[in-house]
């Protein structure tokens, strides 16, 4: 009994260790991969703010890696059957991607939005880095928060209930919104905001679609609904 429990033990301490080696080498590549992005649209190194942020990125991807459901990991990263709303997907692919490169061409080339105070910058970045904490938070208590809508019927889908899903019924699209606008002035760039802008109103569209969706189809959804009244910003919608 005691060697089959040390050998339990083992394997415990294998899969963690494995979790472990992908989360750290994961965040890595993501981060060295927005780096990439960044500097080489920059045409320079010296920008710190830019460098706070791929840190804060390299942060967010490592607990998520670390901490979220591996049925979850694997459903976001190839989704099952019976997608809906997979343009969503790209154009939050493309504008992410432009919210970047524009920030990077602002702040490192030509200085389109001059001088943003360095403590509004702070405050900014503080808020995107508490956006990055919501959005992991959301994302280890909701096993089923995937990049599109579908039911996992497959995964055992119900409705969370629990931590920010108590305050509104889609927190992940509010707390991304953040994370895009505040950090954005965060990087020095008024610019920037403008494809965010556009990110922001398909996660509105998103929002409202994926409710209808849910009420259709989740079943006990309708209850929470009721429960919960508000999609995304409490006392407002």
């Amino acid at each position: 009994m005691g060697e089959l429990a040390a050998a339990a033990a083992m394997g415990d301490m294998r899969i963690s260790l494995g979790r472990l080696a992908l989360a750290l080498g994961g965040s890595a590549l993501f981060a060295a991969m927005l780096g990439a992005l960044f500097f080489l649209a920059a045409g320079r190194w010296d920008l710190p703010w830019f460098w706070a942020y791929v840190a804060l990125y390299a942060v967010f991807c490592f607990l998520a890696l670390l901490l979220l459901d591996p049925g979850l990991l694997k459903e976001r990263f190839r989704p099952g059957s019976n997608a809906r709303d997979v343009t969503t997907v790209s154009i939050a692919k493309i504008m992410a991607s432009a919210h970047y490169v524009v920030a990077a061409l602002d702040v490192g080339r030509f200085q389109w939005s001059g001088d943003i105070p360095a403590a509004l910058q702070a405050t900014a970045f503080a808020i995107a880095a508490l956006s990055a904490a919501a959005m992991v938070w959301a994302m280890v208590v909701n096993p089923f928060f995937a990049t599109v809508v579908r039911i996992q019927a497959e995964r055992g889908h119900r409705v969370i209930t629990k931590g920010p899903y108590r305050i509104v019924r889609h927190p992940g699209y509010v707390v991304a919104s953040l994370l895009l606008l505040a950090g954005g002035v965060a990087l020095g760039s008024w610019w920037s905001l403008v494809p965010a802008g556009v990110l922001v109103v398909a996660f509105i569209r998103r929002t409202a679609l994926e409710d209808r969706f849910l009420h259709e189809h989740l079943e006990g959804y309708a209850r929470y609904a009721d429960q919960v009244c508000y999609r995304l910003i409490p006392g407002v919608w």
